[in-house]
């Protein structure tokens, strides 16, 4: 009986040489762009114990950004004219 071929190159190598990865290794060549794409946040423990879930942190910094907005939102001025 003949062996039969392995054509599905899909799994690992049990093991590899330095000259399988010409460009070498370079730990942490994506964290970048990883970083960029990415809306985690990780919040101080201190942070992390006044919230008890991702809901509440949504909530009080939304409050905060009004209260911001409502802040330094212009006030109308005066002309300096009497309306009449």
């Amino acid at each position: 009986m003949k062996k039969v071929s392995q054509t599905d190159n899909d799994e690992l190598r049990e093991e590899y040489k330095l000259s399988d990865f010409p460009d070498g290794f370079v730990r942490g060549r994506y964290t970048d762009r990883i970083r960029e794409s990415s809306n985690v946040v990780v919040l101080k423990p201190g942070v992390a114990e006044a919230f008890p879930n991702d809901e509440a942190v949504n909530s009080a910094l939304q409050s905060l950004i009004e209260l911001a907005q409502r802040a330094t939102r212009p006030k109308k001025r005066s002309t300096g004219r009497a309306k009449e």
